[in-house]
């Protein structure tokens, strides 16, 4: 499988204690190549984990690749922000659809799945996403 990461898929991956480790580690079993992700997914990840070290290793250990440079997307991101102001989407989730858009043939992997099925990308298309079982949802 090819995807991409939100933060926490990341989470619940390094988080043994985290309830969707079990599903998050079965998912990375199945991956085809690291998963692309931004900046905004790791920081948020390291806050959550409250462990930067555990989030370089992601990178080092190419579980994730950083796929979007904020600069050159600004434009697009700010349109995102616009569009679902009144979702409050943070800027970790505007970049997870933005590499959506960038990457139509990739899943979002997410425990998030009450946003990620409202927002679109390209304005219309609804994102693929990976999701854990719905017995283990939050």
């Amino acid at each position: 499988m090819k995807g991409i990461a939100d933060t926490g898929f990341l989470v619940a991956f390094a988080n043994r204690h985290d309830e969707h480790h079990a599903w998050a580690v079965g998912v990375a079993a199945q991956l085809d190549g690291p998963l692309l992700t931004c900046e905004a997914v790791l920081a948020e990840c390291a806050f959550h984990l409250q462990d930067a070290v555990v989030t370089i290793d992601m990178v080092r250990d190419e579980l994730v690749t950083i796929a979007l440079d904020v600069t050159k997307e600004l434009p697009h991101l700010r349109g995102l922000a616009a569009r679902y102001r009144n979702r409050r989407p943070d800027l970790a989730d505007l970049c997870v659809i933005r590499l959506s858009e960038l990457h139509p043939a990739r899943t979002v992997v997410t425990v998030d799945e009450s946003d990620f099925r409202v927002y679109r990308r390209n304005k219309r298309d609804a994102i693929p996403l990976v999701v854990p079982p719905k017995s283990t949802r939050r």
